[in-house]
C-alpha cells in the first residue's frame, strides 16, 4: 500500500436505468454550460442582449465547444486514424475531446454569432472568457470522476491513487502494481477557478481602466500557461508523445499564449477603454477625427 496516498475509486457512473447511464463526467460538463450561463446573465450581459440572444449565445457556444474538442482530438493527436476512419469521428461517447480544438471551436462560433447579431467581438469575447474559465474547471473536475487525464508517478503527499488504474495478472489477478500519481485534474481546475476570480476582478473593477481585448489576452495566457507548465507531470495522451521534449498539448498551448501576449499589447494602442455596451458605434463618414 502507498504511503500517504489519496485513494480514488469513484464510480464514473451516478446510475442507469435500462440503456440509459448518467455518468459524473457528462453532469459536470453539463453543469459548466449552466454555471457560465448563470455568471454570464446575472453579472456580465446587458439590457441590449435580449433573454433570447443570451439563450442562443449559450447553444452557439455549446456546439462549437463540443465540435471543436471532438476535430481538435482527432486531427491533433490521432490523425492518420481518424483519416482512415472518419466514421468514428461521430462517436464521441468513445472519449477523446481536446480543449485546444475547443478554445478554436469557441472563438468561431462566437464569430458567427457576433456577425449574426452584429455585436463588438471584443465586448463579447472579453465576457465569453470569463465563464469559459469556470466552465474549464467543471470539466476537469469531470476528468477527475473519469479517472482519466491523470499525471506521473509522485510521492507527493496529494498524490493520488486511481483504482481503476490498478495493473493486475491477467492469469491469477493478483495486483501488480499500484502507483500514487498527480491528480493533474484538480490542478487544472483550481488554476482555472483562479484564473476566473482574476478575470472578473478586471472586469469589475472597471477603475483599472483596462481596454476592450485586455481581459482576453490575460485569460490567453493565464490559461494556456497553467496548461503547459502542467502537461509537464501529466501523462502523454497518445504513444508518438513519448520521448518528445514538450508534448502535443504543450506545442498547442504556445500560438495561444502567443496570441494572448499580442492581443494585450496591441490593446495598449487602443484609446477606447473597455466598453460597456455590445453594439460597436457606428463609423463616422468622411475625414476622420484626429486622435490625441
Amino acid at each position: 500500500m502507498i504511503m500517504n496516498a489519496i485513494t480514488w475509486n469513484v464510480d464514473p457512473e451516478i446510475f442507469s436505468i435500462g440503456q440509459l447511464s448518467i455518468r459524473w463526467y457528462g453532469l459536470l460538463f453539463a453543469s459548466a454550460f449552466l454555471a457560465g450561463y448563470i455568471v454570464f446573465t446575472r453579472f456580465l450581459a446587458t439590457e441590449r442582449l435580449t433573454s433570447e440572444m443570451t439563450d442562443e449565445l449559450l447553444i452557439y457556444i455549446a456546439v462549437g465547444t463540443v465540435i471543436g474538442a471532438r476535430l481538435g482530438h482527432c486531427f491533433f493527436y490521432e490523425p492518420e486514424y481518424f483519416l482512415k476512419n472518419p466514421i468514428e469521428i461521430l462517436k464521441i461517447w468513445k472519449g477523446g475531446l481536446a480543449s485546444h480544438g475547443a478554445a478554436i471551436g469557441i472563438l468561431l462560433s462566437l464569430w458567427l454569432y457576433i456577425r449574426k447579431h452584429k455585436l463588438s467581438f471584443l465586448w463579447l469575447i472579453d465576457r465569453i472568457v470569463i465563464v469559459v474559465a469556470l466552465g474549464g474547471a467543471f470539466i476537469r473536475l469531470g476528468n477527475l470522476f473519469n479517472s482519466e487525464i491523470y499525471g506521473r508517478p509522485t510521492d507527493m503527499p496529494w498524490g493520488f491513487e486511481f483504482v481503476r488504474d490498478r495493473l493486475y495478472d491477467s492469469n491469477t489477478g493478483e495486483l501488480l502494481a499500484t502507483v500514487a500519481r498527480h491528480p493533474t485534474q484538480l490542478y487544472e481546475a483550481l488554476s482555472y477557478i483562479l484564473i476566473f476570480i482574476i478575470l472578473f476582478t478586471f472586469y469589475r473593477k472597471r477603475y483599472m481602466k483596462v481596454r476592450d481585448g485586455f481581459i482576453f489576452g490575460v485569460f490567453m495566457i493565464l490559461l494556456f500557461s497553467a496548461r503547459f507548465f502542467i502537461e509537464f507531470v501529466k501523462n502523454d495522451q497518445v504513444a508518438f508523445e513519448a520521448g518528445m521534449q514538450f508534448n502535443m498539448g504543450q506545442l498547442l498551448s504556445l500560438p495561444f499564449i502567443l496570441a494572448g501576449v499580442i492581443m494585450i499589447v496591441w490593446t495598449k494602442r487602443k484609446p477606447k477603454h473597455f466598453s460597456l455596451e455590445p453594439i460597436p458605434k457606428p463609423v463616422k463618414k468622411g475625414r476622420k477625427a484626429t486622435q490625441k
